[in-house]
């Protein structure tokens, strides 16, 4: 599992803003977000990519979509939900939001008021002049902005109440039972009265907890929640992960204590110890696993990330290629693989697979720090003008426009192929144009 950062404009509940969030990397928890969402995305037919489902680190209970149907499942309702059918019904509420088109009408409606403010301040500016009072100039701007504000609220609530309703139709479509969603509405309400929310309908961008609760309590009455038995077991497996990587070990064993040999335990303790440093009795719990599921690729990749983070490369190595061969599809499994093999110390032939496995993931999965890994493979290849590229591009997602520049002129002198030379044109113009649009920003 990996943590990273992603800076990006997302519009989250409605509100335009740049949201630094801190995300996980992790295939076994995205294989289950997948297999939960992809259903529901086709009922709602609407266009689902594997690769659009992300997983933020933060203990809040909180989901929300964006732009192109990617969805976000904040690691705080993983945790705290009971059961996968209770993170099944979060994830039908949200896709409603994306069969509703709710985000494109957010937009419009907050650029809306966005004018509506910005006539409120021009009028203000004027009558204040035109009176000589300031306070008269400031009574109608707040006048005008507060009738903006119960307009955006009161067509939220609709969109949120539109979405449970989209929600348990979807479920229903999938053969679901929307009794989690109602379950997860209660840990919500729980969760406001402990932080002394008062529930009111006034500037709320949610209906009142207890109307959602109502309805959904009717809807749940004719459609009871039997648990699907390998659904349950992945979710649990998936829940103890999570909280021994993002707990401390102490946590985790009074969750998991070492008295249960369930394999969620196992699971959380074997996390729980590596972080203490007991490699060997973490390495230990993972095998007692292994000989219950022979064939769980994620088994293997734990272990392998134990083994590299201790400095055990080839024995890492040998284990995320069983992890990759179990499952050959996951791009983050081929990076996990290509990775330990350049730490390595790769032979010829060693890097021309690191290479191979690297532009694989970048298939599926374009990430900055794949590009990276790919510009390690390409300097230890002795290609400078692919090493230059693929620096580029991972200087691009990171923003740092100025060095990818540098990048491209180092690889253009580097006789690029013509394929090459394309590439180069494309991700010049690209530069250039983020480029510009800076300049305004940096004469002022």
């Amino acid at each position: 599992m990996r943590a990273f950062c992603l800076l990006s404009a997302l519009w989250l509940c409605g509100t335009a803003k740049a949201e630094s969030l801190s995300l996980i990397s992790d295939e076994e928890t995205e294989a289950l977000l997948r297999d939960m969402i992809k259903p529901l995305y086709q009922a709602a037919n609407v266009r689902f990519n594997p690769y659009d489902v992300y997983i933020v680190n933060d203990q809040t209970l909180n989901a929300f979509v964006a732009d192109g149907n990617a969805m976000f499942v904040n690691t705080g309702t993983l945790i705290e939900a009971d059961d996968y059918n209770q993170v099944v019904g979060v994830l039908a509420h949200e896709t409603g939001h994306i069969q509703g088109g709710h985000i494109l009408r957010q937009k419009i409606k907050l650029h809306n008021v966005q004018q509506a403010t910005m006539a409120s301040l021009i009028a203000a500016g004027v009558a204040g002049a035109v009176s000589g009072r300031p306070d008269v100039g400031m009574a109608i701007m707040l006048g005008s902005q507060t009738s903006a504000l119960h307009n955006v609220t009161a067509y939220m609530v609709q969109e949120e109440r539109s979405a449970d309703e989209a929600a348990v139709q979807l479920l229903s479509k999938t053969n679901q039972s929307p009794a989690g969603l109602r379950e997860f509405m209660k840990k919500i309400q729980q969760q406001n009265m402990l932080n002394g929310i008062e529930e009111t309908p006034y500037f709320r961008t949610h209906p009142v907890t207890s109307e959602r609760l109502t309805f959904m309590s009717k809807a749940a009455a004719n459609k009871p929640f039997v648990p699907n038995r390998n659904m349950e077991r992945r979710f649990e497996m998936v829940k103890a992960k999570l909280i021994a990587f993002l707990e401390k070990p102490e946590q985790t064993f009074k969750r998991y204590p070492a008295k249960d040999n369930s394999s969620p335990a196992l699971y959380a303790q074997s996390i729980a110890l590596f972080k203490q440093f007991k490699l060997q009795e973490a390495l230990a719990k993972l095998d007692i696993l292994i000989g219950r599921e022979p064939d769980n690729p994620f088994l293997y990749e734990l272990k392998a990330q134990f083994l590299m983070e201790s400095g055990k490369l080839p024995e890492a190595v040998k284990n995320y290629r069983k992890a990759y061969e179990l499952l050959p599809t996951s791009p983050l499994l081929q990076e996990n693989l290509a990775q330990a093999m350049l730490e390595n110390s790769p032979s010829p032939k060693d890097v021309n697979e690191i290479i191979g496995l690297l532009n694989k993931a970048l298939i599926k999965r374009a990430n900055a720090y794949t590009w990276l890994l790919l510009a390690r493979a390409y300097g230890m290849k002795g290609d400078e003008a692919y090493a230059n590229y693929a620096a580029a591009e991972f200087s691009v997602r990171i923003r740092a426009f100025e060095t990818a520049e540098k990048q491209i002129k180092a690889a253009r002198k580097a006789n690029p192929s013509a394929a090459l030379s394309l590439k180069l044109d494309d991700i010049e113009k690209r530069v250039k144009k983020e480029l510009a649009e800076r300049e305004p920003v940096r004469r002022r």
